[in-house]
């Protein structure tokens, strides 16, 4: 294996790492927001350095396999209209 890509292995895990725990850090802190909004009806709260703005909305997602499912869609006329398209994952695990 090359030598630079076993370090950059470890230095890739450890920022992984580190971004997971200031993912975790930040929704700790928009939990407290959205707590605080749902009690106080406050919108808008000022730092130091950045503003934030709560927004509440509703999102509307189709059940497509369902809704195939229920209409009986023959599976040859779902291949017909899906795309196929490549993707590579890399995944990091500590050991």
């Amino acid at each position: 294996m090359n030598t630079t890509l076993t370090n950059d292995i470890d230095t890739l895990g450890s920022l992984l790492k580190e971004i997971a725990d200031l993912e975790a850090r930040a929704k700790k802190i928009k939990d407290a927001i959205k707590d605080d909004a749902s009690l106080t009806g406050q919108k808008v709260w000022e730092g130091e350095e950045f503003t934030v703005n709560y927004v509440e909305s509703n999102v509307s997602t189709v059940d497509w396999k369902a809704l195939a499912k229920e209409l009986s869609i023959p599976a040859e006329l779902i291949a017909k209209h899906t795309k196929t398209a490549a993707r590579y994952t890399v995944k990091c695990e500590s050991k």
